[in-house]
């Protein structure tokens, strides 16, 4: 009997705790409206306006030819060709000639003496 009136007990302790806080659960819907009453930002309007915009960028972005981009590209990359035509091993001649440093020269002492330091 005592197992029961503590139940029991227990029970309506447990339901007075719960019972105001499923009352007091806010109403979502009620305050949305009394925000958008008091001037609040409108997340729904500006989703609408982004779309929109996302819709004229997607029509623009359509509207670009790739192949009229790529041909210019081809066509730039073509004057870059003919400007890096340059001949590297002329220009190493001319350099050897002019008495500047003969690197090859260089890289063959400096192998000699390393070959002889490690003996």
């Amino acid at each position: 009997m005592k197992r029961i009136a503590l139940a029991l007990t227990a029970l309506t302790a447990v339901t007075i705790a719960i019972a105001p806080a499923s009352y007091a659960a806010p109403d979502f819907d009620e305050l949305r409206q009394e925000n958008l009453d008091k001037d609040a930002t409108n997340f729904d309007q500006l989703r609408r306006e982004n779309l929109n915009k996302d819709a004229v960028t997607e029509i623009q972005v359509k509207s670009i030819s790739f192949d009229e981009l790529r041909r210019e590209n081809l066509d730039k990359d073509a004057v870059y060709e003919v400007v890096a035509a340059v001949y590297f091993d002329e220009l190493r001649r001319e350099n050897l000639d002019k008495d500047a440093v003969d690197f090859d020269e260089l890289r063959r002492e400096n192998l000699d003496k390393d070959a002889i330091a490690t003996f």
